[in-house]
C-alpha cells in the first residue's frame, strides 16, 4: 500500500533515485519470500511488477544484484508449467553471453537441454548443484513431473516392477517416499515378493482396430469404382 500510495508499484513520472531503488528492492524480497513459502502465484505477481524496474528504469537505476537470480527462477517456473515457448522467448530478451557465463541463468538452460535429451538424472542431480535455495523448490516440481511421466511409461510397458528398480527409475531416496508416490497412482505393492502390480489396463479387445470390417469395406468400395468407370 505504502507503494502504491508513494507512487511507486508502477513507476512512472519523476521519482528520486533512491526512492526508485528501495521500491525495487521491496519487490524482489517479496519474491524471493513467496517462493519461501511455495505460493507461486505471488511470485508471478512480484516478478511482472518488477519488469517495470528491470527494463522501464533500467537506464537510470543501477543494477540489480538480485536481477539475476530472480530471473533465472523465473525461467524455471516456466520450465515447470512446460511454457516452453515462453522460456525461449525470455531466452532472447537476455544478453547472450548471460546464456552460458552467468550461473543464474545457466541453471535453467541446462534444466531445459537436459529435459528435452530426456537426461532425468542429470535434472535430479541439479537440485543439490542449485545457485540458490529457492531455485529446489522449482526443480522438485519439475521431478515430480518427471516421475509421473516415468510411471505412465513404466505402466503402459509392464504389468508389475521390482520395488528396488522403481525406487531407482524415479529417483526416491526412500521408500517411504516411493510408497506415497505408488499409492497415489494405485499401484499394488506385494511385499512377500518386491514388487509393484499396475492397475489393470483396459481390455484391449474395446481399444481393437476393426481390421476386417475396414477391410471389406474398403473392398466395397474398390467394386463400387469398378462398376462406375
Amino acid at each position: 500500500l505504502a507503494l502504491i500510495e508513494a507512487g511507486l508499484l508502477i513507476p512512472v513520472g519523476d521519482h528520486r533515485e533512491q526512492d526508485l531503488i528501495y521500491a525495487r528492492d521491496i519487490l524482489e524480497i517479496g519474491a524471493f519470500w513467496s517462493i519461501r513459502i511455495q505460493d507461486v502465484p505471488a511470485f508471478d505477481r512480484y516478478f511482472a511488477q518488477l519488469q517495470a524496474f528491470y527494463i522501464d528504469c533500467a537506464t537510470v537505476l543501477p543494477p540489480s544484484p538480485r536481477q539475476y537470480p530472480l530471473q533465472g527462477l523465473n525461467l524455471i517456473r516456466l520450465l515447470t508449467q512446460n511454457r516452453i515457448s515462453d522460456f525461449h522467448t525470455v531466452l532472447e530478451s537476455l544478453p547472450p553471453e548471460t546464456l552460458q557465463e552467468n550461473q543464474f541463468i545457466r541453471h535453467p538452460v541446462n534444466l531445459e537441454r537436459w529435459l528435452m535429451e530426456g537426461s532425468y538424472s542429470k535434472v535430479w542431480n541439479a537440485r543439490e548443484e542449485a545457485p540458490a535455495a529457492e531455485y529446489r523448490f522449482f526443480v522438485d516440481s519439475l521431478m515430480g513431473t518427471i516421475r509421473n511421466e516415468i510411471a505412465s511409461c513404466e505402466e503402459a510397458a509392464y504389468n508389475s516392477l521390482p520395488m528396488a528398480d522403481a525406487q531407482t527409475l524415479l529417483f526416491f531416496n526412500n521408500q517411504q517416499d516411493l510408497m506415497q508416490f505408488t499409492q497415489a497412482r494405485g499401484w499394488q505393492p506385494d511385499l512377500v515378493r518386491r514388487v509393484f502390480t499396475f492397475p489393470t489396463k483396459t481390455d484391449d479387445k474395446t481399444a481393437e482396430i476393426p481390421s476386417r470390417k475396414i477391410i471389406a469395406q474398403a473392398l466395397t468400395c474398390a467394386k463400387e469404382l469398378e462398376q462406375i468407370v
